[in-house]
Protein backbone atom coordinates (compact mmCIF):
# COMPACT_ATOMS: atom_id res chain seq x y z
CA UNK A 1 0.00 0.00 0.00
CA UNK A 2 1.15 3.32 -0.45
CA UNK A 3 2.26 5.23 2.12
CA UNK A 4 0.87 8.51 0.38
CA UNK A 5 -2.68 7.17 -0.69
CA UNK A 6 -4.94 8.65 2.25
CA UNK A 7 -3.93 12.35 1.07
CA UNK A 8 -5.28 11.77 -2.67
CA UNK A 9 -8.96 11.85 -0.45
CA UNK A 10 -9.72 16.10 -0.58
CA UNK A 11 -11.00 15.74 3.05
CA UNK A 12 -8.95 13.69 4.33
CA UNK A 13 -5.91 16.42 2.76
CA UNK A 14 -7.87 19.16 4.04
CA UNK A 15 -8.17 18.05 8.01
CA UNK A 16 -4.60 16.41 7.95
CA UNK A 17 -3.54 20.22 6.95
CA UNK A 18 -5.19 21.31 10.15
CA UNK A 19 -4.02 18.69 12.12
CA UNK A 20 -0.36 19.34 11.16
CA UNK A 21 -0.81 23.19 11.84
CA UNK A 22 -2.29 22.36 15.68
CA UNK A 23 0.98 20.55 16.02
CA UNK A 24 2.71 23.31 14.68
CA UNK A 25 1.24 25.13 17.04
CA UNK A 26 1.26 23.18 19.93
CA UNK A 27 5.39 22.36 19.35
CA UNK A 28 5.74 26.17 18.75
CA UNK A 29 4.14 26.93 22.12
CA UNK A 30 5.96 23.71 24.48
CA UNK A 31 9.08 24.89 22.86
CA UNK A 32 8.76 28.78 23.38
CA UNK A 33 7.80 27.55 27.08
CA UNK A 34 10.30 25.14 28.23
CA UNK A 35 12.88 27.96 26.84
CA UNK A 36 11.48 30.37 28.65
CA UNK A 37 11.65 28.30 31.58
CA UNK A 38 15.26 27.93 31.30
CA UNK A 39 15.42 31.62 31.49
CA UNK A 40 13.34 32.10 34.58
CA UNK A 41 14.89 28.82 36.41
CA UNK A 42 17.78 26.18 36.08
CA UNK A 43 16.00 23.90 38.14
CA UNK A 44 15.85 20.23 36.21
CA UNK A 45 12.69 19.60 37.89
CA UNK A 46 10.97 22.60 36.80
CA UNK A 47 12.28 22.52 33.24
CA UNK A 48 10.75 19.11 33.27
CA UNK A 49 7.51 20.02 34.58
CA UNK A 50 6.76 21.93 31.56
CA UNK A 51 6.63 19.05 29.76
CA UNK A 52 4.14 17.22 32.90
CA UNK A 53 1.96 20.69 32.62
CA UNK A 54 1.56 19.94 28.80
CA UNK A 55 0.43 16.41 29.04
CA UNK A 56 -1.06 16.32 32.43
CA UNK A 57 -4.61 17.40 30.87
CA UNK A 58 -4.82 14.97 28.28
CA UNK A 59 -4.54 12.15 31.54
CA UNK A 60 -6.52 14.53 33.42
CA UNK A 61 -9.56 15.03 30.99
CA UNK A 62 -9.41 12.13 27.75
CA UNK A 63 -11.69 10.31 28.99
CA UNK A 64 -14.70 13.04 28.82
CA UNK A 65 -13.33 14.67 26.17
CA UNK A 66 -13.33 11.33 23.78
CA UNK A 67 -16.94 11.15 25.20
CA UNK A 68 -18.02 14.16 24.02
CA UNK A 69 -16.29 13.55 20.88
CA UNK A 70 -18.57 10.16 20.82
CA UNK A 71 -22.05 12.03 21.51
CA UNK A 72 -21.20 15.54 20.10
CA UNK A 73 -20.98 16.80 16.58
CA UNK A 74 -17.34 15.62 15.93
CA UNK A 75 -16.82 18.58 13.52
CA UNK A 76 -17.93 21.51 15.64
CA UNK A 77 -16.48 19.87 18.35
CA UNK A 78 -12.63 20.24 16.49
CA UNK A 79 -13.68 23.50 15.72
CA UNK A 80 -13.91 24.68 19.56
CA UNK A 81 -10.94 22.84 20.42
CA UNK A 82 -8.61 25.73 17.55
CA UNK A 83 -10.47 28.70 19.15
CA UNK A 84 -9.40 27.30 23.13
CA UNK A 85 -6.37 26.88 21.89
CA UNK A 86 -5.92 30.43 20.28
CA UNK A 87 -7.18 31.81 23.72
CA UNK A 88 -4.77 30.59 25.62
CA UNK A 89 -2.13 31.92 22.79
CA UNK A 90 -3.35 35.48 23.62
CA UNK A 91 -3.25 35.08 27.56
CA UNK A 92 0.20 34.09 26.95
CA UNK A 93 0.68 37.01 24.92
CA UNK A 94 -0.53 39.39 27.31
CA UNK A 95 1.12 37.97 30.41
CA UNK A 96 4.50 38.39 28.75
CA UNK A 97 3.73 41.89 27.43
CA UNK A 98 3.17 42.77 31.21
CA UNK A 99 5.97 41.09 32.83
CA UNK A 100 3.46 39.20 34.99
CA UNK A 101 5.45 35.21 34.14
CA UNK A 102 6.65 33.58 36.79
CA UNK A 103 7.69 29.66 36.71
CA UNK A 104 3.81 28.68 38.38
CA UNK A 105 2.36 30.65 36.11
CA UNK A 106 3.80 29.62 32.82
CA UNK A 107 3.08 25.90 34.04
CA UNK A 108 -0.34 26.75 34.73
CA UNK A 109 -1.12 28.45 31.44
CA UNK A 110 0.88 25.35 29.69
CA UNK A 111 -1.82 23.15 31.42
CA UNK A 112 -4.16 25.09 29.97
CA UNK A 113 -3.10 24.90 26.46
CA UNK A 114 -3.12 20.92 27.23
CA UNK A 115 -6.57 21.18 27.41
CA UNK A 116 -6.98 22.02 23.99
CA UNK A 117 -4.64 19.08 23.24
CA UNK A 118 -6.70 17.05 25.16
CA UNK A 119 -9.60 17.89 23.55
CA UNK A 120 -8.64 17.81 20.34
CA UNK A 121 -6.57 14.68 19.98
CA UNK A 122 -9.73 11.98 20.97
CA UNK A 123 -12.15 13.84 17.99
CA UNK A 124 -9.45 13.76 15.55
CA UNK A 125 -8.33 9.71 16.07
CA UNK A 126 -12.40 9.54 15.54
CA UNK A 127 -12.45 11.32 12.60
CA UNK A 128 -9.60 9.47 10.05
CA UNK A 129 -11.69 5.69 10.27
CA UNK A 130 -14.87 7.69 8.88
CA UNK A 131 -12.39 9.01 6.03
CA UNK A 132 -10.35 6.48 4.95
CA UNK A 133 -11.06 2.72 3.88
CA UNK A 134 -9.82 0.34 6.27
CA UNK A 135 -7.19 -1.15 4.37
CA UNK A 136 -6.00 2.14 4.07
CA UNK A 137 -6.43 2.74 8.53
CA UNK A 138 -2.48 2.06 8.86
CA UNK A 139 -1.16 4.62 6.28
CA UNK A 140 -3.69 7.31 7.61
CA UNK A 141 -2.06 6.62 11.28
CA UNK A 142 1.25 7.20 10.12
CA UNK A 143 0.52 10.29 7.76
CA UNK A 144 -0.56 11.27 11.50
CA UNK A 145 2.55 10.23 12.48
CA UNK A 146 4.13 11.77 10.04
CA UNK A 147 2.66 15.10 10.54
CA UNK A 148 2.98 15.04 14.65
CA UNK A 149 6.73 14.59 13.88
CA UNK A 150 7.14 17.02 10.62
CA UNK A 151 5.46 19.64 13.38
CA UNK A 152 8.46 18.39 15.62
CA UNK A 153 10.55 20.23 12.47
CA UNK A 154 8.69 23.07 11.22
CA UNK A 155 7.34 24.51 15.09
CA UNK A 156 10.63 24.04 16.70
CA UNK A 157 12.38 25.92 13.62
CA UNK A 158 9.64 28.58 13.53
CA UNK A 159 9.78 29.24 17.29
CA UNK A 160 13.69 29.15 17.56
CA UNK A 161 14.29 31.97 14.73
CA UNK A 162 11.30 34.03 16.58
CA UNK A 163 12.60 33.62 20.18
CA UNK A 164 16.29 35.11 18.83
CA UNK A 165 15.06 37.37 16.28
CA UNK A 166 11.88 39.07 17.89
CA UNK A 167 11.10 37.77 20.82
CA UNK A 168 8.62 34.88 23.03
CA UNK A 169 5.96 36.89 22.51
CA UNK A 170 5.56 36.78 18.72
CA UNK A 171 5.50 32.82 19.45
CA UNK A 172 2.26 32.58 21.03
CA UNK A 173 0.94 35.42 19.03
CA UNK A 174 1.44 33.41 15.23
CA UNK A 175 -0.12 30.33 17.59
CA UNK A 176 -3.10 32.24 18.05
CA UNK A 177 -3.23 33.55 14.23
CA UNK A 178 -2.51 29.99 13.47
CA UNK A 179 -5.11 28.41 15.56
CA UNK A 180 -7.43 31.07 14.26
CA UNK A 181 -7.44 29.82 10.59
CA UNK A 182 -7.17 26.33 10.99
CA UNK A 183 -10.69 26.49 12.78
CA UNK A 184 -12.01 28.47 9.96
CA UNK A 185 -10.54 25.19 7.54
CA UNK A 186 -12.24 22.79 9.59
CA UNK A 187 -15.54 25.08 8.89
CA UNK A 188 -15.37 23.85 5.60
CA UNK A 189 -15.72 20.14 5.81
CA UNK A 190 -19.92 19.65 5.25
CA UNK A 191 -19.57 16.34 7.49
CA UNK A 192 -23.17 15.41 8.29
CA UNK A 193 -24.03 14.70 11.64
CA UNK A 194 -25.92 11.79 12.09
CA UNK A 195 -27.77 11.47 15.62
CA UNK A 196 -28.78 8.05 17.08
CA UNK A 197 -32.12 7.63 16.90
CA UNK A 198 -32.43 6.44 20.53
CA UNK A 199 -31.06 10.31 21.35
CA UNK A 200 -27.97 11.41 23.14
CA UNK A 201 -26.10 9.52 25.71
CA UNK A 202 -25.89 11.28 29.43
CA UNK A 203 -21.76 12.12 29.58
CA UNK A 204 -21.47 10.02 33.01
CA UNK A 205 -23.11 7.22 31.32
CA UNK A 206 -20.96 7.31 28.16
CA UNK A 207 -17.63 7.67 29.98
CA UNK A 208 -19.17 4.77 32.37
CA UNK A 209 -19.52 2.53 28.64
CA UNK A 210 -15.92 3.61 28.00
CA UNK A 211 -14.35 2.40 30.71
CA UNK A 212 -15.90 -0.60 30.93
CA UNK A 213 -14.94 -1.49 27.25
CA UNK A 214 -11.63 -1.02 27.53
CA UNK A 215 -11.67 -2.91 31.31
CA UNK A 216 -13.44 -6.30 29.41
CA UNK A 217 -11.03 -5.89 26.09
CA UNK A 218 -8.08 -7.67 26.84
CA UNK A 219 -6.24 -6.72 23.47
CA UNK A 220 -7.02 -3.32 24.48
CA UNK A 221 -5.66 -3.41 27.76
CA UNK A 222 -2.63 -4.74 26.54
CA UNK A 223 -2.00 -2.16 23.67
CA UNK A 224 -2.54 0.54 26.75
CA UNK A 225 -0.33 -1.10 29.06
CA UNK A 226 2.92 -1.08 26.62
CA UNK A 227 2.42 2.40 25.33
CA UNK A 228 1.88 3.73 29.00
CA UNK A 229 5.32 1.89 29.76
CA UNK A 230 6.99 2.99 26.40
CA UNK A 231 6.14 6.87 26.59
CA UNK A 232 6.76 7.11 30.12
CA UNK A 233 10.27 5.86 29.86
CA UNK A 234 11.04 7.64 26.57
CA UNK A 235 9.67 10.93 27.71
CA UNK A 236 12.85 11.42 29.70
CA UNK A 237 14.80 12.27 26.30
CA UNK A 238 12.19 14.90 25.46
CA UNK A 239 11.84 16.28 29.36
CA UNK A 240 15.36 16.92 29.70
CA UNK A 241 16.66 17.70 25.67
CA UNK A 242 16.76 21.53 27.08
CA UNK A 243 19.34 20.53 29.25
CA UNK A 244 20.92 18.40 27.20
CA UNK A 245 20.96 21.14 24.71
CA UNK A 246 22.22 23.39 26.97
CA UNK A 247 25.07 20.81 27.78
CA UNK A 248 26.56 20.49 24.24
CA UNK A 249 29.27 23.34 23.04
CA UNK A 250 27.55 26.69 22.72
CA UNK A 251 24.61 25.15 23.22
CA UNK A 252 21.54 27.77 22.67
CA UNK A 253 17.74 27.98 21.54
CA UNK A 254 18.64 26.50 18.29
CA UNK A 255 20.30 24.03 19.20
CA UNK A 256 17.61 22.61 21.51
CA UNK A 257 15.65 23.10 17.99
CA UNK A 258 18.12 21.39 16.03
CA UNK A 259 18.03 18.32 17.88
CA UNK A 260 14.18 18.07 17.71
CA UNK A 261 13.96 18.88 14.34
CA UNK A 262 16.66 15.71 13.84
CA UNK A 263 13.92 13.71 15.76
CA UNK A 264 10.92 14.83 13.88
CA UNK A 265 13.32 13.94 10.85
CA UNK A 266 13.79 10.81 11.61
CA UNK A 267 9.66 10.02 12.18
CA UNK A 268 9.06 11.42 8.96
CA UNK A 269 11.24 9.13 7.01
CA UNK A 270 10.47 5.95 8.99
CA UNK A 271 7.02 6.58 7.93
CA UNK A 272 7.86 6.15 4.41
CA UNK A 273 9.12 2.84 5.22
CA UNK A 274 6.40 1.80 7.45
CA UNK A 275 4.31 -0.40 5.22
CA UNK A 276 7.51 -2.25 4.10
CA UNK A 277 7.97 -2.56 7.65
CA UNK A 278 4.75 -4.26 8.69
CA UNK A 279 4.96 -7.11 5.65
CA UNK A 280 8.41 -7.62 7.31
CA UNK A 281 7.81 -7.83 10.92
CA UNK A 282 5.56 -9.27 13.13
CA UNK A 283 3.93 -6.20 15.48
CA UNK A 284 5.71 -7.96 18.82
CA UNK A 285 8.79 -7.85 16.17
CA UNK A 286 7.83 -3.84 15.42
CA UNK A 287 7.15 -3.04 18.92
CA UNK A 288 10.53 -4.86 20.52
CA UNK A 289 13.15 -3.59 17.73
CA UNK A 290 11.49 -0.03 18.03
CA UNK A 291 12.16 -0.15 21.55
CA UNK A 292 15.56 -0.88 22.20
CA UNK A 293 16.98 1.31 18.86
CA UNK A 294 15.29 4.41 20.70
CA UNK A 295 16.87 3.13 24.02
CA UNK A 296 19.93 3.31 22.43
CA UNK A 297 19.51 6.66 21.14
CA UNK A 298 18.74 8.11 24.78
CA UNK A 299 21.56 6.53 25.90
CA UNK A 300 24.39 7.70 23.50
CA UNK A 301 22.35 10.95 23.55
CA UNK A 302 23.06 11.43 26.92
CA UNK A 303 26.91 11.71 26.42
CA UNK A 304 27.12 12.81 22.81
CA UNK A 305 29.94 15.28 22.56
CA UNK A 306 28.71 17.70 20.00
CA UNK A 307 25.69 18.14 17.58
CA UNK A 308 28.15 16.08 15.14
CA UNK A 309 26.59 12.73 17.22
CA UNK A 310 23.66 14.12 18.37
CA UNK A 311 21.55 15.11 15.44
CA UNK A 312 21.79 11.19 13.85
CA UNK A 313 21.10 10.12 17.10
CA UNK A 314 17.82 11.96 17.48
CA UNK A 315 17.22 11.44 13.69
CA UNK A 316 17.78 7.36 14.71
CA UNK A 317 15.19 7.67 17.78
CA UNK A 318 12.40 9.10 15.69
CA UNK A 319 12.84 6.14 13.55
CA UNK A 320 12.62 4.31 16.56
CA UNK A 321 9.84 6.37 18.32
CA UNK A 322 6.98 6.39 15.46
CA UNK A 323 7.57 2.89 14.82
CA UNK A 324 6.41 1.78 17.89
CA UNK A 325 3.99 4.79 18.43
CA UNK A 326 2.42 3.92 14.99
CA UNK A 327 2.36 -0.03 16.10
CA UNK A 328 0.68 0.47 19.07
CA UNK A 329 -2.50 3.22 17.67
CA UNK A 330 -2.82 1.23 15.03
CA UNK A 331 -3.67 -2.08 17.19
CA UNK A 332 -5.72 0.25 19.36
CA UNK A 333 -7.90 1.77 16.30
CA UNK A 334 -8.21 -2.00 15.07
CA UNK A 335 -9.39 -2.79 18.50
CA UNK A 336 -12.43 -0.31 18.60
CA UNK A 337 -15.49 -0.58 16.98
CA UNK A 338 -16.66 2.97 15.78
CA UNK A 339 -19.33 3.90 18.28
CA UNK A 340 -16.92 3.65 20.82
CA UNK A 341 -13.59 4.31 19.08
CA UNK A 342 -13.58 8.31 20.73
CA UNK A 343 -13.72 6.93 24.11
CA UNK A 344 -11.18 4.13 23.72
CA UNK A 345 -8.59 6.72 21.53
CA UNK A 346 -8.89 9.27 24.43
CA UNK A 347 -7.78 6.63 27.00
CA UNK A 348 -5.36 5.45 24.67
CA UNK A 349 -4.35 9.24 24.83
CA UNK A 350 -4.62 9.25 28.64
CA UNK A 351 -2.42 6.24 29.02
CA UNK A 352 0.45 7.66 26.89
CA UNK A 353 0.33 11.09 27.86
CA UNK A 354 -0.34 10.62 31.50
CA UNK A 355 2.30 8.15 31.75
CA UNK A 356 4.07 10.96 29.73
CA UNK A 357 3.51 13.63 32.64
CA UNK A 358 4.36 10.83 35.24
CA UNK A 359 7.57 9.81 33.57
CA UNK A 360 8.84 13.30 32.67
CA UNK A 361 8.47 14.28 36.33
CA UNK A 362 10.54 11.04 37.90
CA UNK A 363 12.94 11.56 35.42
CA UNK A 364 13.57 15.13 36.27
CA UNK A 365 13.38 14.25 39.87
CA UNK A 366 16.33 11.93 39.21
CA UNK A 367 17.95 14.38 36.94
CA UNK A 368 18.01 16.99 39.77
CA UNK A 369 19.62 14.23 42.88
CA UNK A 370 22.11 12.95 40.08
CA UNK A 371 22.68 13.94 36.85
CA UNK A 372 20.76 14.29 33.56
CA UNK A 373 23.48 11.62 32.17
CA UNK A 374 22.45 9.26 35.04
CA UNK A 375 18.45 9.60 34.40
CA UNK A 376 18.57 9.27 30.91
CA UNK A 377 20.53 5.99 31.07
CA UNK A 378 18.39 4.86 33.71
CA UNK A 379 15.39 5.48 31.43
CA UNK A 380 17.24 3.75 28.75
CA UNK A 381 17.70 0.23 30.14
CA UNK A 382 14.40 0.51 32.36
CA UNK A 383 12.32 0.71 29.15
CA UNK A 384 13.78 -2.38 27.63
CA UNK A 385 13.58 -4.40 30.57
CA UNK A 386 9.93 -3.45 31.27
CA UNK A 387 8.67 -3.69 27.65
CA UNK A 388 9.96 -7.06 27.57
CA UNK A 389 8.69 -8.14 30.70
CA UNK A 390 5.29 -6.68 29.19
CA UNK A 391 5.74 -8.82 26.31
CA UNK A 392 6.41 -12.34 27.91
CA UNK A 393 3.92 -11.83 30.54
CA UNK A 394 0.80 -10.63 28.39
CA UNK A 395 1.79 -12.39 25.23
CA UNK A 396 -1.18 -13.74 23.03
CA UNK A 397 -3.92 -10.59 23.57
CA UNK A 398 -3.54 -9.54 19.69
CA UNK A 399 -6.15 -11.42 18.04
CA UNK A 400 -8.32 -9.67 15.44
CA UNK A 401 -11.91 -9.05 15.92
CA UNK A 402 -14.45 -8.59 13.26
CA UNK A 403 -16.19 -5.38 14.55
CA UNK A 404 -18.27 -4.36 11.48
CA UNK A 405 -21.09 -3.13 13.14
CA UNK A 406 -23.83 -6.03 13.04
CA UNK A 407 -26.97 -4.01 11.28
CA UNK A 408 -29.61 -6.58 10.29
CA UNK A 409 -29.91 -7.40 13.58
CA UNK A 410 -33.64 -6.57 15.01
CA UNK A 411 -33.65 -4.17 18.31
CA UNK A 412 -36.64 -5.92 21.06
CA UNK A 413 -39.69 -4.83 20.68
CA UNK A 414 -42.20 -4.49 23.52
CA UNK A 415 -45.82 -3.24 24.09
CA UNK A 416 -45.09 -0.79 26.63
CA UNK A 417 -41.72 0.22 26.52
CA UNK A 418 -40.76 0.86 30.22
CA UNK A 419 -40.48 5.31 30.76
CA UNK A 420 -37.47 4.99 33.75
CA UNK A 421 -36.09 1.68 36.05
CA UNK A 422 -33.29 -0.70 35.30
CA UNK A 423 -33.84 -3.50 32.59
CA UNK A 424 -33.46 -6.94 33.89
CA UNK A 425 -32.72 -9.58 30.78
CA UNK A 426 -33.01 -13.30 31.16
CA UNK A 427 -32.07 -15.88 28.78
CA UNK A 428 -33.03 -19.54 29.99
CA UNK A 429 -30.30 -22.40 28.10
CA UNK A 430 -31.28 -25.99 28.93
CA UNK A 431 -27.65 -27.67 27.92
CA UNK A 432 -25.89 -31.20 28.13
CA UNK A 433 -24.55 -31.49 31.60
CA UNK A 434 -21.09 -33.21 29.84
CA UNK A 435 -20.94 -29.72 27.87
CA UNK A 436 -20.81 -27.58 31.09
CA UNK A 437 -17.18 -26.52 31.04
CA UNK A 438 -17.15 -25.52 27.25
CA UNK A 439 -20.82 -23.77 27.80
CA UNK A 440 -18.93 -21.44 31.23
CA UNK A 441 -16.18 -20.54 28.74
CA UNK A 442 -18.65 -19.52 26.01
CA UNK A 443 -20.44 -17.92 29.05
CA UNK A 444 -17.16 -15.78 29.97
CA UNK A 445 -16.62 -14.63 26.20
CA UNK A 446 -20.35 -13.54 26.88
CA UNK A 447 -20.09 -11.74 30.10
CA UNK A 448 -17.13 -9.70 28.64
CA UNK A 449 -19.10 -8.86 25.17
CA UNK A 450 -22.28 -7.53 27.16
CA UNK A 451 -19.80 -5.16 29.49
CA UNK A 452 -18.09 -3.91 26.99
CA UNK A 453 -21.67 -2.77 25.17
CA UNK A 454 -22.51 -0.94 28.30
CA UNK A 455 -24.58 -3.56 30.52
CA UNK A 456 -24.26 -2.64 34.31
CA UNK A 457 -24.28 -6.18 35.57
CA UNK A 458 -23.61 -9.60 34.03
CA UNK A 459 -24.40 -13.02 35.97
CA UNK A 460 -24.77 -16.78 35.40
CA UNK A 461 -27.12 -18.38 37.48
CA UNK A 462 -27.58 -22.04 37.67
CA UNK A 463 -30.88 -23.90 38.69
CA UNK A 464 -29.97 -26.61 41.75
CA UNK A 465 -33.09 -29.01 40.68
CA UNK A 466 -32.29 -29.16 37.02
CA UNK A 467 -28.22 -29.70 36.67
CA UNK A 468 -28.93 -28.36 32.88
CA UNK A 469 -30.94 -25.54 33.25
CA UNK A 470 -28.50 -21.89 33.43
CA UNK A 471 -30.04 -18.74 33.47
CA UNK A 472 -27.97 -15.56 32.04
CA UNK A 473 -29.16 -12.47 34.10
CA UNK A 474 -28.09 -9.03 32.60
CA UNK A 475 -28.97 -5.72 33.70
CA UNK A 476 -29.11 -2.73 31.68
CA UNK A 477 -29.14 1.34 33.43
CA UNK A 478 -32.91 2.26 31.29
CA UNK A 479 -34.77 0.56 28.39
CA UNK A 480 -33.16 2.53 26.25
CA UNK A 481 -29.32 1.89 27.58
CA UNK A 482 -31.00 -1.45 26.45
CA UNK A 483 -31.75 -0.67 23.04
CA UNK A 484 -27.87 0.53 22.59
CA UNK A 485 -26.17 -2.39 23.64
CA UNK A 486 -28.39 -4.09 20.99
CA UNK A 487 -27.65 -1.37 18.32
CA UNK A 488 -23.57 -1.66 19.22
CA UNK A 489 -23.42 -5.54 18.67
CA UNK A 490 -20.65 -6.59 15.99
CA UNK A 491 -20.39 -9.43 13.42
CA UNK A 492 -18.21 -10.91 16.48
CA UNK A 493 -20.82 -10.38 19.05
CA UNK A 494 -23.31 -12.07 16.29
CA UNK A 495 -20.96 -15.37 16.40
CA UNK A 496 -20.51 -15.11 20.05
CA UNK A 497 -24.07 -15.35 20.58
CA UNK A 498 -24.80 -18.24 17.99
CA UNK A 499 -21.96 -20.13 19.64
CA UNK A 500 -23.98 -19.93 22.91
CA UNK A 501 -27.16 -20.45 21.34
CA UNK A 502 -26.00 -23.84 20.01
CA UNK A 503 -25.50 -25.12 23.69
CA UNK A 504 -29.39 -25.08 24.24
CA UNK A 505 -31.10 -28.31 23.45
CA UNK A 506 -34.13 -29.77 23.57
CA UNK A 507 -37.51 -28.71 21.24
CA UNK A 508 -38.26 -25.59 22.90
CA UNK A 509 -36.74 -22.29 21.90
CA UNK A 510 -34.47 -20.00 24.35
CA UNK A 511 -36.53 -18.47 27.01
CA UNK A 512 -35.55 -14.91 26.88
CA UNK A 513 -38.03 -12.47 29.50
CA UNK A 514 -37.37 -8.64 30.47
CA UNK A 515 -38.25 -7.30 33.44
CA UNK A 516 -37.83 -3.50 34.58
CA UNK A 517 -37.57 -2.76 38.19
CA UNK A 518 -40.04 -0.79 39.98
CA UNK A 519 -39.06 1.93 41.55
CA UNK A 520 -41.84 2.32 43.50
CA UNK A 521 -41.12 -0.25 45.97
CA UNK A 522 -37.86 0.77 48.04
CA UNK A 523 -36.42 -1.48 50.64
Amino acid sequence: MNALAPLSQPVFRMLWGTWLVAHICMWMSDVAAAWMMTSLTTTPIWVALVQTASTLPVFLLGLPSGAMADILDRRRYYILTQFWVAAVAILMCVTLLAGWMTPPLLLLLTFANGIGLAMRWPVFAAIVPELVARPQLPAALALNGAAMNGSRIVGPLVAGALIASAGTVYVFALNAVLSVMAGFVIMRWRREHKPSPLGREKLFSAMRVGLQFVAHSARLRVVLLRIALFYGHSTALLALLPLVAKGLPNGDAGTFTVLLASMGAGAITAVMFLPRLRQALTLNQRVAYGVVVQAAAMAVIAFAPNLYVAVPTMFVGGLAWITVANTLSVSAQMALPNWVRARGMSMYQMALMGSGALGAAVWGQVATWSSVQSSLVAAAVSTVLVMALARRLWAGHHGEEDLTPASEYKLPVVATPPQSGHVLLTIEYRIDPAQEQAFKEVMQENRRSRLRRGALHWELVHDLSQPGVYIEHIIDESWTDHLRRFERMTADDVALRERARAFHIGDAPLLVRRFVVDSTVRH
